[in-house]
């Protein structure tokens, strides 16, 4: 079944799919390029984009599964598989809101708008900085929780299957020096304010022969009556690209900047730690406070305190608000992080290639480059006491959290443990002294002790 994910140029079609080894519908996209010299001349290019691509893990990009490259005598295309959004473009449910409603609710504009610039400063934030050439509200997703996503860009292809600029319908989304040699996030962050705009005025009004004029934009500024969402959007489309903030800088723009409440910065530790605590922690802990229990209190000179329970927070409630922080509906806007570098990955093959080609030997492993730092681990022994239970608990520095677990004998090497996960690619060799040591120690602790309760360390870098 043929899909719409969004206006992005050169897609020729794209199919609804099945992924049979996740069991969850994808979406299966095709870009064609009728000249195969210029396909070969951007082949280098296009493979680093979507390497680039593939790496990208934010709760608001679409997610980009897998690539390859197909060429034959008669054409040149390049096929990749991406998550499928189900609900629909902005664009789409602008137009539906737009029946009952002639602006949109200032709250879900904010919670919109700091989506979008989380994702856009995760982006720009990258090593190479990834541009992404095609923001409109056609490619921003919303799903029926509230969650925005938008297509992560491809800009080394805009180029050279067709100009979508000289698309007339969304021609007003584009910077006014889009297209040459210096592109950069300036681009992303013009398209963004054209976006914000139309996200607070539900549509902008195009001329006859559906084009938007820019007297038209001027027009749909001046009718918003808040000082601040006007002055936030006029900096985003100022003519000058060097003028135009970066999406960081928004984020901590009056109109969407706000202290954190104690309840989402709770939440965040809450998730980000969620892998050291019992998987139904939080529906056994609320059911073992007594509700007319007070959690808190807030004392007055001049007046009667006021007492809060735990028959006030609703169980249920709290599971959504978890479960929305979960999927990115409530990023943290104040704590913006720098990815990593990306980690190397094999170049994909055509779908010819991945059936024909044999390795006569080994393939290259993949190598860590990240940084551990935190390290927890816990020790259990067998009734016999003869072998242990292992579980290990790795913070990578860019949040990423890996859990482990093997059975240890007293014999086994605490650096041997460490070199066995740099094979693997779960630590780096910068690592693994580090963590032999963290392993001695514990192990040592663990196998002199008489006691037959678990052992459990943890420590910080």
């Amino acid at each position: 079944m043929e899909v719409s994910q969004g206006n992005v140029p050169g897609i020729e079609s794209a199919y609804l799919a099945m992924d049979t080894e996740e069991g969850v519908e994808v979406v299966w996209n095709e870009v064609q390029f009728s000249d195969k010299k210029v396909f070969k001349s951007f082949e280098e290019r296009i493979r680093e984009m979507f390497e680039n691509l593939m790496q990208v893990e934010h709760p608001n990009i679409v997610k980009f599964h897998k690539y390859w490259l197909d060429m034959s005598e008669s054409r040149a295309r390049v096929i990749f598989i991406t998550e499928y959004m189900s609900s629909g473009s902005l664009k789409q449910f602008l137009k539906k809101t737009k029946k009952n409603h002639k602006t949109m609710n200032v709250k879900a504009w904010k919670r919109w708008c700091t989506q979008i610039l989380s994702a856009l400063s995760y982006l720009h934030s990258c090593d190479p900085p990834i541009i992404h050439g095609n923001l409109t509200c056609d490619t921003i997703f919303i799903q029926h929780n509230g969650l925005i996503k938008i297509g992560s860009g491809l800009t080394a292809i805009h180029g050279n299957v067709h100009q979508h600029r000289d698309e007339v319908r969304n021609q007003h989304f584009f910077a006014p020096e889009y297209g040459t040699a210096g592109d950069d996030y300036a681009i992303d962050i013009f398209s963004f304010g054209i976006c914000a705009l139309e996200m607070a005025v539900l549509e902008i009004q195009a001329n006859g022969d559906n084009a938007v004029s820019k007297e038209a934009i001027d027009h749909a500024g001046q009718s918003l009556e808040d000082p601040l969402m006007r002055e936030f959007i006029q900096s985003c489309v100022r003519t000058e690209a060097k003028t135009r903030p970066t999406a960081h800088d928004l984020l901590f723009h009056r109109v969407l900047f706000e202290v954190h409440s104690l309840k989402l910065l709770a939440a965040h530790c809450f998730i980000n730690n969620q892998y050291l605590l019992p998987e139904n922690c939080v529906d056994e802990k609320t059911k073992s406070f007594d509700p007319n229990g007070i959690m808190a209190e807030i004392n007055h000179c001049d007046r009667p305190g006021i007492h809060l329970k735990y028959s006030h927070v609703s169980p249920l409630e709290l599971d959504k608000f978890l479960e929305d922080v979960k999927n990115g509906i409530y990023p943290l806007m104040n704590f913006a992080s720098q990815r990593p570098h990306p980690i190397p990955r094999a170049l994909s093959l055509s779908q010819e290639q991945m059936e024909t080609v044999k390795t006569p030997t080994p393939e290259p492993q993949e190598t860590e480059t990240r940084k551990v730092v935190q390290i927890h681990c816990n020790l259990e022994a067998n009734e016999e006491g003869t072998r242990s239970h292992l579980s290990l608990f790795l913070k990578m520095d860019d949040r990423l959290h890996r859990q482990l677990s093997c059975d240890v004998l007293p014999s086994d090497s605490p650096k041997d443990l460490a070199s066995e996960l740099v094979h693997h690619a779960f630590i780096s060799e910068e690592d693994c002294e580090k963590l032999a040591c963290f392993l001695e120690d514990a192990l040592c602790k663990h196998w002199s002790g008489t006691s037959t309760s678990p052992t459990a360390m943890a420590v910080m870098y």
